[in-house]
């Protein structure tokens, strides 16, 4: 017997999606920061214990927490959503924009806005999850749902798997993701292999000897040695890295000192690095290495540089065979509003520990938040880098139609790929 489409399964739920417009909203006013998390995710435990089909495990690896139904024989499919918002100030001007201010883990007070998508995210995947329990007769096997803290800092999805995720839940078969993007509205993109760099950032501490502006011989200025330092980084991608190569270095802050008649003793640079190999992430980390280091001599300073990691996430790399059979899927429902060879891009994630950590396969995805007329008269006047906000931009603000069911069905059919008896 054929099997009916997607589109044909989906078509079956007449899925409210009012009640899931104000669960946006109200995430996106009361966002919280990386590891703080813990309204929006009892927020979304609530909406989703409304189901009656998941057993819910809370306070995983911090505010994250799992659910699972389990619908007969068949593959552990995982699905994930994010929940942190970032300290942004909201300059979108919309009706439900963020006004909230939070202390962080290092005591200082914060604006907070969900400008990358969490909120949108988490949205989906519970639109989806009610999806998938309306479509129970029409799939086998188990789904698991996982809604992560700290994915803005990189350590969540390890948070996660190292408070015992697994001695939770069932080790999946397969791990899915997506991503909300400044794409058009409608859109969804996939690639097989790498779709996102890994990310490292780093502190360098310099240490020099402080002292009086007036009597500049009788200190060791840590304000050049760092400067000198962030011009000489800039040499690494563009004089020792092979070209055809991917890579990023960039110096995101410099911090020294408090007021102009003062030489202090020591300056701090955070760094952010961005790679897609083993071999140039290890180069990178080396020259980085050697210049702090030669930095430090060149000074005359006599109190050796540090450098400590601060966060890491690694590729994102899609296994070819998912990313093969989830074309054929997103092909079949989305038509011409998917693309199987979406760009590459050099942002990070750290969903793919959550398999990886099990010798599993992953796969990821984006879908596009920009309203659909907006986005073509700016691919029309060529200017879709300059007035489209960016991730992590205040003023990122997502349509909510059509973005949020797409993003309910993508997830849906992503599953369903898996799944199918």
């Amino acid at each position: 017997m054929t099997q009916p489409s997607f589109s044909a399964l989906l078509s079956k739920v007449q899925l409210d999606l009012a009640p899931y417009e104000e669960l946006y909203k109200h995430l996106h006013l009361n966002p919280e920061l990386s590891n703080q998390e813990k309204a929006t995710a009892e927020t979304a435990a609530a909406y989703l214990a409304k189901l009656n089909a998941f057993e819910i495990f809370p306070n995983i690896g911090g505010y994250g927490f799992a659910a699972v139904l389990k619908n007969g024989p068949g593959k552990t499919i995982l699905l994930r959503s994010d929940l942190d918002g970032l300290p942004v100030k909201e300059d979108t001007g919309l009706p439900y924009a963020s006004t909230v201010r939070q202390v962080n883990l290092q005591g200082e007070e914060k604006s907070v806005m969900h400008a990358c998508g969490h909120d949108m995210h988490i949205t989906c995947l519970l639109g989806a999850a009610e999806l998938l329990v309306a479509l129970k007769a029409s799939w086998s096997g188990t789904l698991v749902l996982v809604f992560q803290p700290a994915e803005e800092r990189g350590t969540g999805a390890k948070a996660m798997v190292d408070d015992g995720l697994y001695d939770k839940v069932p080790v999946p078969d397969y791990v899915l993701g997506q991503h909300l993007m400044p794409l058009r509205a409608g859109t969804v993109g996939c690639r097989p292999g790498v779709i996102m760099a890994s990310a490292d950032s780093f502190k360098v501490t310099l240490y020099g000897r402080g002292g009086h502006g007036s009597a500049p011989h009788r200190t060791v200025d840590p304000v050049i040695m760092a400067s000198n330092l962030v011009v000489r980084l800039q040499n690494i991608v563009s004089r020792e890295i092979d070209p055809n190569e991917m890579a990023v270095v960039t110096v995101g802050s410099l911090q020294a000192g408090h007021a102009e008649n003062i030489i202090v003793d020591h300056a701090e640079l955070g760094l952010d690095i961005r790679t897609l190999t083993p071999a140039v992430h290890k180069q990178i980390l080396a020259s980085i290495t050697r210049m702090v280091k030669a930095e430090y001599i060149a000074s005359g300073a006599k109190k050796e540089p540090v450098i400590i990691e601060t966060r890491h996430f690694p590729v994102t790399d899609n296994d070819v065979d998912m990313a093969a059979s989830l074309a054929t899927s997103f092909t079949d429902h989305f038509g011409d509003s998917f693309d199987p060879d979406t760009p590459r891009v050099n942002v990070s994630e750290d969903v793919s520990i959550l398999a990886s950590s099990q010798g599993k396969p992953s796969l990821f995805w984006f879908f596009g938040g920009v309203e659909p007329t907006l986005w073509d008269e700016k691919v029309a006047a060529g200017t879709v880098q300059e007035d489209i906000p960016s991730n992590h931009s205040a003023r990122f603000a997502p349509a909510i139609h059509p973005t949020m069911r797409t993003g309910m069905d993508a997830l849906c059919v992503g599953a369903l790929t898996f799944f199918r008896k």
